[in-house]
């Protein structure tokens, strides 16, 4: 098993000394949550609570990821970097491409593409992008940023995308991984078709055990049959290292935590102070990632 470790809402400030810890440590990846913009007021409902409530505010800090990435990366030498989730339909492919690329070819290939559909209507309508239709969309804008990624001279003739033969170089040099996030039956059909990975969101060991077998299912008898499958998960009835060897046992092949939790009291954005960030970094290190590897 591989450890994540998410820095989202640290404050923007201190995201490269805390990667540059979390490298240090033995960490192997981190992850940054995606919004543009936050609305003071909203109409969407966050399906990821009963309230259907966001968990944070229009100040929580949400750094471009490229950007953000690009910083950490330069510090680091080993360590990772994904999106848990950027959100892909509520952009176009090109822009996307090409940083993406950039970002693979000055991290030495260390970045995945997390990608999710989005659940904020809001933020798709002030960015002029189609909500409705961000599923079919998303599926195409990867078939699209994976061409884009060759370098090669490449077109596209598609539903939303239309292009005669073109290049964006320099491509990204290597194969990127797709991370899908989502639990529904289309985001796993997602998975199986177009991901080299998944996220689920808050999903038991069983029940992220079960998904698995039908993103398997769905591969035999594909071109993806007996694919890797990279799954990145938080199971809230795995807290300790029998459970997080519950979760390798069925397929979890990346634990994601935020691991000052653990240790220090936290505000309702799930932050600490740095230096009790830091030492939380270190000190799972040090209990758990030590003892699992």
């Amino acid at each position: 098993m591989k450890f994540c470790c998410t820095l989202g809402f640290v404050p923007t400030d201190h995201l490269v000394e805390l990667a540059v810890v979390a490298e240090e440590s033995g960490w192997d990846v981190v992850t940054l949550p995606d919004h543009v913009v936050n609305p003071d007021v909203i109409a969407a409902r966050y399906p990821y609570s009963k309230s259907g409530e966001r968990g944070w505010d229009h100040a929580a800090p949400f750094p471009d990821v490229w950007v953000a990435t690009m910083a950490m990366a330069a510090h680091t030498t080993r360590l990772r970097f994904s999106q848990g989730v950027y959100i892909l339909p509520m952009r176009e492919p090109f822009s996307v491409a090409k940083a993406l690329g950039t970002c693979a070819r000055l991290s030495g290939q260390r970045v995945n593409l997390g990608v999710g559909l989005g659940w904020m209507v809001d933020e798709f309508e002030i960015l002029g992008h189609a909500f409705e239709e961000r599923g079919p969309r998303t599926d195409e804008m990867i078939e699209v940023i994976r061409k884009l990624l060759t370098g090669e001279l490449v077109e596209h003739h598609g539903r939303f995308y239309d292009f005669g033969p073109l290049s964006m170089s320099p491509g990204a040099g290597g194969e990127i991984p797709i991370i899908i996030g989502g639990q529904s039956k289309a985001a796993l059909g997602r998975v199986a078709r177009l991901g080299d990975g998944w996220a689920p969101a808050s999903f038991t060991v069983a029940d992220v055990a079960e998904a698995i077998a039908d993103i398997r299912s769905m591969r035999a008898g594909t071109p993806r049959e007996g694919a890797p499958l990279e799954v990145f998960a938080a199971c809230p009835d795995a807290n300790d290292i029998d459970g997080y060897r519950r979760m390798e046992e069925v397929g979890i092949t990346h634990l994601v935590t935020k691991p000052w939790r653990r240790y220090s009291k936290t505000d309702g954005l799930g932050i600490a102070s740095v230096p009790e960030m830091k030492d939380g970094v270190r000190r799972f290190a040090d209990e758990v990632i030590a003892r699992m590897k």
